[in-house]
């Protein structure tokens, strides 16, 4: 299954603010609608990945969507280390992943799992 944007006119729950929003996300404009998420605007413009993992270089994307997993770790405006889940995408965001970025966020030496020490 993959995500999409559900144009409002066939939302079954016929959502009353259908404004939308548009955010860059590592230099693509995406639109959503006011109030969803960031990571519903990404999921919804059809890309899943957010960062890679270090050990082997695997895509990763939103996990649990609570707000629990922090594998949807983004920078937002400049704010680093924010869950895309959990934090609601307001006109003109401006988004870097991690990939982007060029790592993780993470700082001082890796241990031997590739986490912080």
């Amino acid at each position: 299954m993959a995500a999409k944007l559900l144009p409002a006119g066939d939302d079954p729950i016929q959502p009353f603010d259908v404004t939308p929003v548009t955010i860059s996300v590592d230099g693509t404009p995406m639109v959503g609608i006011a109030g969803q998420s960031i990571a519903g605007v990404i999921m919804a413009n059809n890309r899943l990945d957010l960062r890679r993992t270090a050990g082997g270089d695997h895509p990763r994307g939103v996990f649990c969507g609570i707000g629990v997993c922090f594998d949807c770790l983004v920078e937002v405006n400049g704010l680093r280390d924010v869950r895309a889940c959990q934090r609601k995408a307001t006109e003109g965001d401006v988004v870097t992943t991690r990939e982007a970025r060029g790592g993780d966020s993470l700082s001082g030496p890796a241990d031997s799992r590739g986490g912080a020490a």
